[in-house]
């Protein structure tokens, strides 16, 4: 697996700092970028400024600093994963289709759980077995998008990446949990320390989502938290709602019809 930032927004800390400060500022865009390019707004006002924003939850500035990754070596099994994400991301994906592999070029992603188990002779014999069927149907004039048929979630894929920042924390936030598949979980931190490479000041809030920057606890379930190496350093949601109930003011409850009805006609004091 080989994972490499390839390029990231040009200004990317005083990009967040005009996005944030538009919102919150009387100034015109153009007003705050000439303050920026001027140095009136030093980096270390810029800095400080974004990470108290970034402790808010306003998300939509981050959309606006967007990163560039080469990615290559993964297997289909993770590409069925990673595409899923959708919102704030583009992939272009190497084609099975107008790709004509070769025998001694068609490699396997091997999971090391197979080599533990002593099936990793079997996995191989079955994956020669599968390149040498593949190379038959191609001989046989088979087009490549009907012999790919064939090709297991073993076979590597390569990727082209454009994501922006707040996609990037969601993907960190589910990905980088240790109940994510480890090939994907070892491909978004290799992401993760190539961002901290070059902007750690925004890279320490890329963390899974019990991380301290992020929610702070864990939202799975009790027997997953328990097997989790984090779990001793992070709480899970039921401990909380047991403090609540011990020391809250009132017991939480399901929210009633009543409730939502006063959400919906809350007024503003």
């Amino acid at each position: 697996m080989q994972v490499k930032l390839i390029d990231y927004a040009h200004e990317p800390l005083e990009k967040l700092y005009a996005a944030f400060r538009t919102c919150y500022s009387s100034e015109s865009p153009i007003e705050i970028w000439q303050k920026i390019k001027s140095e009136k707004i030093t980096h270390e006002k810029i800095r400080a400024f974004i990470g108290e924003r970034l402790k808010t939850g306003h998300a939509s500035p981050l959309e606006q600093v967007v990163f560039w990754f080469g990615i290559s070596g993964v297997s289909r099994s993770l590409s069925h994963q990673f595409v899923r994400h959708r919102i704030g991301i583009s992939f272009e994906q190497q084609s099975q289709r107008y790709v004509k592999f070769k025998e001694n070029q068609l490699a396997f992603v091997l999971p090391q759980s197979w080599e533990r188990a002593g099936l990793d002779d079997d996995f191989r014999k079955l994956l020669a077995r599968t390149s040498e069927l593949y190379e038959k149907a191609l001989k046989a004039g088979i087009p490549a998008e009907d012999a790919r048929f064939v090709l297991p979630n073993a076979a590597p894929t390569n990727f082209h990446v454009m994501v922006n920042f707040a996609e990037m924390l969601h993907i960190c936030d589910l990905r980088l949990c240790v109940r994510a598949q480890w090939e994907i979980r070892r491909m978004v931190a290799m992401m993760r320390a190539e961002i901290k490479r070059v902007l750690p000041e925004i890279a320490v809030y890329l963390q899974p989502k019990c991380g301290e920057n992020r929610m702070g606890y864990c939202d799975e379930s009790l027997e997953d938290w328990r097997k989790c190496p984090l779990g001793r350093v992070r709480p899970h949601k039921s401990s909380l709602f047991e403090l609540y109930e011990r020391y809250g003011s009132q017991k939480a409850e399901a929210l009633s019809e009543a409730e939502f009805k006063a959400v919906e006609e809350k007024e503003l004091l």
